[in-house]
């Protein structure tokens, strides 16, 4: 209780102080932010603060202007400039750092779940590190090291695998048992720990000092910053980026780039056509203590996932905040605007939505009981969706670029985010590579809708600290974008995920008369878990109906976009844009890449020519995975010629998809539509338009998208429903049943069949794939030709592989789930991407790349990937959570010989094969 009175007792004190306090008072009160802070944040101002009444005159001309003066914004000018780009201008509405950098804990950590995103992690706590070196440096940067603590099994599980990516990476770490962290923390209660995970080289900083410096750098270097500036409108010309307009004058430039924070959003809708910037704000709390006898100045950051807190040193007492979990929820805030002037400003405390945290803090850090807590912090953050930043170049207006939406993790991204925006600007493509998860593009329009965004994101602060799960769903903002056949698959047992707000049926529960073998938890999918989940047996009944009989898949969320011209132009457009031949026969399908100027995938899709009786236009058809919906239109849009004359349509939601998969799906598709299904009627890799039942123009592939023989349909919507329900009343003879997206998933990663943005992406080529036979090197010119051929000429230094674990217990706890490091005669040389058991083969399977570097780990090109993969004496094995596996690499599909689990009698065979 002595706890309770003295946190009430300062928070009266608190609001009263903060009703009478000016502006720095209250930040030097609040936070324990020096004066000197302060001085050096509004200091050395090159050309005028109109915050302060000084007047301000702005250049007419700027290669960039950068819109948001927090570390990103500042972060970002200063890596332009130091790429030589100088002629930026960076305008802050308000002044540096007061948006949500000043209230930043400056915590700086590498320790994250994915090998990309701790890469640009560690870039920027070595930047940091190496301003804090310099004569004149101070950021406040401590190497004081980090704790990440364990209370489950489950959680300790997570930081076996996050510690070997850190190894992946090259970065020290250290498992502790749970008496060791009372050597790295004294204070720190560990009875209840199952160890934790010790980063020696991370740290802290202090938040407005890394701005500061950000922004001393870039003005030396010749960007111009001012104060007080709004931006009202962000000018285009043919949706490309030409100007900012301000009330003190309009700068004409190239490009934008929105840093705006949790303004972000409003800043989007400030130009024509609007950017879809989807952050909404939530309240994020910590406290402060008063000094406290004896504390460690040195103290690492200590950081409870399971407990939900976190803490670090503070001005001789301590910090200690954290995120909400999900049973509780976060609070969003500003849902109808951020009030004007809000700058170096909080929120009202909320002591009751703070005791969720506050119990997970007294408990890990039991010394607060006794401390006299300065003050409850209450500092609103932008978050995302899906809690993952927003980075790249927006899908509405060309030149335009956003970095926002850093979930409280801003100081710890912003050197790399700096980097990776000015690399991607001035290069093409950064070396931080397939930060996908990241990209602007992979929204759709509904995610920037408010009442969306305000209920997601009371979930999305709780995934701070939630345990990796790769099949963990959320609850609120589903059943937005569902297929014409959503309510039937439910009622047969569907089990959905959500991809682009699109209800997927993952998988199917087993009629209550199948033999299985153990029981199925239908929750898994909300759960998630590291070892084998429960839906493992109803994927492997329909994995087998798919090998024997006949499975029907919904597809209906696959992008699909209609090209066309009056005359050849779409086909000259597609031939420049694809790296296959397009130019083939009507009814061709066309497996292709489209690919930057690297040569690495910007899509990878299928094309199909089609005859068009009615206008006589040139038509394709081309088919996409479901996240490349908003990427694949703005990468056409971008390259369309200016005359006019190709027209791109994205007609997603006209059609549903169909996908018949087994090897009676040929029977049963010619039992309901008089076109021939015999395979030297309709081939494979062909497409038809054909009628089924009374529907009409339904577009038909031979193809499965898994490998086994079958149809994928296209279907008008408004015929979806009657199609399915006679596909699945014919079926019945056939045995069919419904098959979910986690079947497909384990078929065509027995068969080395690579998806775009898992294994996939801008920085891999079709070389370096196996898929240089979709590559028309000799028939014309495309995007990305010349440095496939440069490749070609000079060998390439990774290959997609398969690897097959030889003794892997599919009852172990952990389960490869993608990104394990792969080990070649003990030396780290690859990365895992993908995983899924193989059923025919027996065995459980990834897939992944492995690297030719030389003994520093450079990457080494090499015409002879093939022969180093293959060496004889060469001994591979992947780790997953710290167990080493034996494992067989493949570069091919490997050959298979399925065997029917049982032989069914009841599949006749129809009369007119």
């Amino acid at each position: 209780m002595a706890i309770w009175r003295q946190l009430l007792g300062t928070s009266c004190r608190a609001r009263q102080h903060r009703l009478g306090a000016s502006i720095g008072e209250n930040v030097n009160s609040r936070l324990g932010l020096t004066w000197s802070c302060l001085q050096t944040l509004q200091s050395k101002r090159c050309y005028g603060n109109a915050y302060d009444g000084e007047s301000v005159t702005l250049p007419s001309q700027a290669k960039v202007v950068i819109g948001g003066g927090g570390v990103i914004g500042t972060s970002i000018a200063y890596h332009l400039a130091k790429k030589g780009w100088t002629d930026v201008v960076l305008l802050e509405q308000g002044r540096l750092g007061c948006g949500t950098t000043w209230h930043s804990v400056g915590l700086v950590t590498v320790g994250k779940d994915d090998p990309n995103m701790m890469r640009l992690l560690k870039y920027s706590r070595e930047l940091y590190n190496e301003f804090e070196n310099e004569e004149d440096g101070g950021l406040g940067f401590k190497r004081v090291g980090s704790l990440e603590v364990a209370q489950s099994k489950d959680r300790m599980i997570a930081l076996q695998k996050k510690f070997a990516l850190l190894n992946y990476i090259g970065e020290e770490a250290q498992l502790l048992l749970p008496k060791d962290v009372k050597d790295k923390c004294p204070y720190i209660k560990y009875t209840d720990l199952q160890g934790a995970l010790w980063l020696p080289n991370d740290g802290v900083v202090t938040a407005t000092d890394v701005v500061s410096t950000f922004s001393r750098k870039s003005k030396q270097l010749g960007v111009k910053v001012f104060e007080g500036v709004p931006i009202q409108r962000v000018l285009t010309k043919d949706d490309t980026v030409t100007g900012v307009e301000t009330e003190f004058g309009t700068i004409n430039c190239e490009y934008f780039v929105n840093c705006g924070g949790q303004w972000a959003r409003e800043l989007g809708k400030k130009s024509s056509p609007k950017v879809r910037v989807p952050v909404h704000s939530c309240e994020h709390y910590y406290i402060v203590t008063q000094p406290i006898p004896n504390m460690d100045p040195n103290l690492p950051v200590i950081r409870d996932p399971d407990g939900n807190c976190y803490f670090r040193e503070w001005n001789g007492g301590l910090m200690a905040g954290g995120f909400e979990p999900p049973h509780h929820g976060g609070k969003p805030v500003f849902h109808s605007g951020i009030p004007p002037k809000f700058e170096f400003q909080l929120l009202p405390e909320d002591w009751d939505q703070f005791q969720v945290l506050l119990d997970g803090i007294l408990n890990r850090m039991p010394l607060i009981n006794e401390a006299q807590v300065r003050q409850l912090v209450n500092g609103p953050e932008s978050f995302t969706p899906d809690q993952n930043w927003i980075i790249g170049e927006s899908a509405e207006v060309y030149n335009y670029y956003v970095a926002a939406g850093m979930h409280s993790r801003g100081i710890q991204g912003a050197g790399g985010v700096g980097r990776l925006i000015a690399e991607r600007m001035i290069d093409g493509i950064t070396n931080f590579t397939n930060l996908w998860d990241c990209d602007i593009q992979r929204f759709v329009p509904h995610h920037s809708n408010r009442k969306f965004l305000r209920d997601r994101v009371k979930e999305t602060i709780a995934l701070y600290h939630l345990k990796y799960s790769s099949n963990s769903q959320f609850e609120s903002g589903r059943n937005l974008r569902t297929s014409a056949i959503h309510t039937e698959l439910k009622s047969y047992g569907a089990h959905f995920g959500e991809t682009n707000a699109y209800e997927r049926a993952m998988w199917f529960t087993p009629n209550y008369n199948e033999e299985i073998d153990e029981f199925i938890d239908e929750n898994t999918m909300a759960k998630g878990t590291f070892g084998k989940p429960g839906w493992f047996s109803a994927v492997k009944l329909e994995y087998q109906a798919c090998k024997e009989r006949v499975c029907l898949v919904d597809m209906s969320s696959f992008t699909k976009i209609e090209i066309k011209s009056k005359g050849p132009e779409a086909l000259e457009f597609l031939q420049y844009m694809c790296s296959n031949n397009i130019n083939q026969e009507i009814g061709t399908v066309i497996h292709t890449a489209m690919l930057n100027k690297h040569g690495g995938y910007e899509n990878d899709c299928s094309i199909v020519p089609l005859r068009d009786n009615t206008t006589h236009t040139f038509s394709f058809f081309l088919i996409a995975p479901t996240s490349q919906q908003t990427r694949c239109m703005f990468w056409l849009q971008k390259h369309l010629p200016k005359d006019g004359s190709v027209q791109v349509r994205d007609v997603t939601s006209m059609y549903s998809g169909l996908n018949l998969v087994g090897p009676h799906a040929q029977q049963l598709l010619s039992d309901v539509t008089e076109t021939s299904t015999l395979k030297h009627d309709f081939k494979q890799m062909t497409c038809q338009v054909i009628d089924v039942g009374y529907a009409s123009n339904i577009i038909t592939m031979r193809l499965t998208h898994c490998g086994e023989d079958g149809f994928v349909m296209y279907i008008p919507s408004e015929y979806a429903l009657h199609v399915y329900e006679m596909l699945m009343k014919a079926g019945k003879d056939y045995g069919i049943r419904n098959a979910g997206y986690l079947a497909l998933r384990h078929l065509r990663i027995e068969k080395l069949f690579a998806y775009w943005g898992t294994d996939l992406h801008p920085h891999t080529t079709p070389l370096e794939t196996g898929r240089e036979f979709r590559v028309a090197y000799n028939s014309k010119d495309f995007i990305g030709k010349d440095a496939l051929l440069k490749q070609k000429q000079h060998g390439i230094s990774k290959k997609f592989v398969q690897v097959q674990m030889e003794n892997f217990d599919i009852d172990s706890p952990i389960w490869p789930s993608g990104k394990e490091p792969i080990y070649r005669n003990g030396k780290v040389v690859g990365l895992t991407t993908s995983s899924a058991y193989g059923f025919t083969l027996g065995k459980f399977v990834c897939l992944g790349y492995i690297h030719h570097s030389d003994e520093s780990g450079n990457p080494v090109n090499t015409t002879r990937i093939q022969e180093y993969i293959k060496e004889r004496g060469a001994q591979y094995e992947i780790d997953v959570g710290g167990t080493l596996y034996p494992v067989t690499v493949h570069t091919h599909t490997p050959k298979m010989a399925y065997t029917a689990s049982y032989k069914p009698t009841f599949i006749p065979v129809p009369s007119s094969v």
